[in-house]
């Protein structure tokens, strides 16, 4: 992560716990070569992509939105702000 860069948060500890996985399980299922995507993706430094997004959710049994709460209530709040001024005839750029 970049000096400055605020870490991304989320909740990918707390569900793999609670589906009592450790990192390198994880990594397996996933498919990946090693612990390093997760790690990043766990710290927040960086997010999965939305494949491994989609098969987190479903290796953890809950809902991307789940994973990532405050990320998906700023990309709704965009997105209604949006999708409100394309009805208005105005077009944001987001």
């Amino acid at each position: 992560m970049e000096k400055g860069t605020r870490p991304i948060p989320n909740r990918l500890v707390h569900h793999r716990r609670l589906r009592g996985y450790k990192q390198t399980e994880v990594a397996k299922l996933l498919g990946l070569y090693g612990t390093v995507p997760l790690r990043s993706w766990e710290k927040g430094k960086s997010m999965p992509s939305g494949v491994n997004l989609v098969k987190l959710s479903v290796l953890y049994r809950t809902y991307p939105n789940d994973l990532y709460p405050d990320y998906f209530r700023k990309v709704k709040a965009e997105m209604d702000t949006a999708e409100l001024c394309f009805f208005e005839g105005r077009y944001p750029v987001l």
